[in-house]
């Protein structure tokens, strides 16, 4: 049962983390000029948005890590 819970959240953190890379701004613009990520990088080079969305992916890639670990001995 454990197992399929941690497999769960492994799934969505797996999914949000693709979503929240596709997000970030690369050089030259991402996924986010469609949200209206560009008028921030004219104005300034890091907004705060840009700054939440790298504490978020940080954040998310780490519980990513865990749950591959945790599925890793779990499995073996």
């Amino acid at each position: 049962m454990l197992t399929i819970a941690i497999m769960v959240v492994h799934i969505m953190v797996s999914i949000s983390l693709i979503v929240l890379i596709l997000l970030h701004s690369g050089k030259g613009g991402g996924l986010s000029d469609m949200f209206g990520g560009s008028v921030g990088q004219v104005a300034a080079g890091s907004t705060v948005v840009e700054k939440n969305l790298d504490r978020i992916t940080i954040t998310v890639a780490i519980i990513f890590t865990f749950t591959t670990l945790a599925l890793a001995l779990r499995v073996s």
